[in-house]
């Protein structure tokens, strides 16, 4: 019974069955380094522009986003559903310690990161990582998993600036309506009342409310454009944008500094190490742009310098930002105040009287937030094209514009995709499902960097991580810890993400993979 259980199985994935010593190595191979290393300098090769200055920009301006402008209030102040109940405690003003873990986790993390990607410098970060260590299989899971982490995420940043864009045309009394402010799942999940009772009072179309994120849809549409332009004019962007929202930030930890009252320092950590534990898994959100750096590997000149000072430089910087910030948001208000606000440290500044240093930070965080949405929308199109250019996807989503030297109809797939999402989806549950996503690929990431040192250890490395084997385990053990904080829904909903990826492995990545084609079958 056992055995026809299993060759079902593999009849509906159209593989072999797994008694088949052959299979499992075509199933768990590995992609030659020196055939990864080719590819960065083949047809489909991409255009190398990019720095060490503009890779710490880059992870500056896909770290310092949506986390620290939205999900850091219900960090602080713990999650609620729509009935009122508390899903998850906050961290409170131990917000900083919240950040002080993840910061260290993402920073063994980052170095494992910063291993592969000099070793590794090729478009596809984890994805591509995990095919030369892991096998073919990890890697198409790893890949199928970073659309959580790019596309996903997006949307959540998509709708968090759609939020405070609408709150900034609020200070100057322009008020769009709110049914083309607020998407279907928002109003649906919201635990505030009046947004809830939107499903009753918006306009109907054949009995369904017509609600709508417009300003989240069209922002995502102008970054799109912008990312088919080529990868040099992108970079420009977002430098621009990280020098604002620098600023800003700025601005807001000076202005804070004045309005400090102790008093909202007492009790420091409410809920204890339960709370600092679930408040980071929340918050994490916040961190998970820096790998966003990897994909650019092979449009970057001397990869193997830059990359590692790109990931650690531009992780170590918004870490040391984010603690700041979070000390200075919890002092100047209680943190019961942040529970549901999506514009938590404008809504400090106006609390504390500050209205028009309010709405500066409400422009900042729009810019910041533009720049994370350029970044991730930069990432994910990478990511498909490492896949096609590997036979896992389809050959045309391994296209390069003959002009721009950019992926750009995975470019267009992909603004398609999030841009419809947050028209009509809910920030609050794409967050879970990203971190979750995230974590297990940083774990993959960890454990692919031990893997690698013992299967290949002569193999030269540019940078090579410190006491590799505690370091990385310790990376990995401490993502799986941060996992743990997340609900049980996110583990479930990652559960049916990564069986549907299975499926669609089984019946177009395994029979198309590039790999395959080769007379010998590579052994794991």
């Amino acid at each position: 019974m056992r055995d026809a259980s299993v060759c079902s199985a593999a009849i509906a994935f159209r593989i072999p069955h797994p008694t088949s010593r052959l299979s499992m190595n075509q199933l768990f191979s590995r992609k030659p380094i020196a055939e990864l290393l080719a590819e960065g300098a083949g047809p489909f090769a991409l255009k190398r522009a990019l720095g060490a200055g503009d890779l710490v920009m880059l992870g500056i301006g896909a770290v310092i986003g949506a986390g620290i402008f939205g999900a850091i209030g219900t960090a602080a102040a713990g999650q609620y559903d729509a009935a009122g109940h508390l899903v998850r405690s906050g961290a409170g003003p131990a917000l900083v310690l919240s950040f002080l873990l993840l910061g260290v986790a993402c920073a063994l993390a980052g170095l494992c990161y910063a291993e592969l990607a000099a070793m590794i410098p090729q478009a596809g970060s984890a994805y591509a990582y995990s095919y030369a260590t892991l096998g073919e299989l990890v890697a198409w899971i790893i890949g199928w998993d970073l659309i959580l982490e790019y596309a996903v995420g997006n949307v959540a940043v998509a709708i968090s600036w759609g939020d405070y864009f609408t709150s900034l045309l609020g200070s100057f009394n322009v008020h769009l309506p709110v049914w083309l402010t607020t998407g279907y799942r928002t109003a649906l999940l919201s635990p505030d009342r009046a947004v809830h009772d939107l499903l009753q009072t918006a306009p109907h179309v054949a009995g369904v409310p017509i609600l709508v994120n417009v300003p989240a849809f069209v922002i995502v549409a102008l970054i799109t454009w912008l990312l088919m332009l080529g990868v040099r004019e992108s970079a420009t962007a977002n430098n621009i944008m990280v020098t604002i929202k620098l600023v800003v930030l700025g601005l807001f930890i000076v202005a804070g500094l004045t309005h400090i009252n102790p008093a909202n320092y007492h009790p420091f950590a409410p809920h204890g190490f339960r709370g600092i534990h679930q408040g980071a898994a929340i918050v994490f959100f916040a961190y998970i742009g820096f790998d966003a750096i990897s994909t650019a590997a092979e449009e970057t000149r001397n990869p193997q310098r830059n990359l590692p000072i790109g990931i650690l430089g531009g992780l170590a910087i918004c870490t040391v930002i984010y603690m700041i910030v979070g000390a200075v948001l919890t002092g100047m208000v209680p943190y019961t105040e942040l529970v549901g606000v999506a514009d938590p440290l404008a809504k400090a500044l106006n609390s504390s009287g500050f209205t028009t240093v309010g709405w500066i930070v409400a422009l900042g965080a729009i810019v910041s937030m533009s720049a994370v949405l350029l970044v991730f929308q930069y990432g994910q199109p990478r990511i498909f094209f490492a896949m096609a250019r590997d036979g896992l996807l389809p050959a045309w989503a391994a296209k390069v514009h003959a002009k721009y030297r950019v992926p750009h109809m995975t470019t267009l797939i992909t603004g398609i995709f999030v841009a419809v999402w947050a028209l009509v989806g809910d920030a609050g549950e794409t967050y879970d499902l990203t971190n979750i996503g995230t974590l297990f690929a940083f774990a993959l990431v960890a454990i692919g960097v031990l893997v690698l040192r013992y299967k290949d250890p002569d193999r030269p490395r540019p940078f090579r991580v410190p006491l590799v084997w505690p370091v990385a385990s310790a990376a990995a053990v401490l993502c799986v810890f941060v996992m743990i904080g997340l609900p049980h829904q996110a583990w479930e909903r990652f559960a049916v993400w990564l069986a549907l990826g299975l499926s669609l492995y089984g019946f177009y990545g395994y029979r198309h993979s590039t790999l395959r084609r080769t007379p010998a079958v590579r052994e794991p």
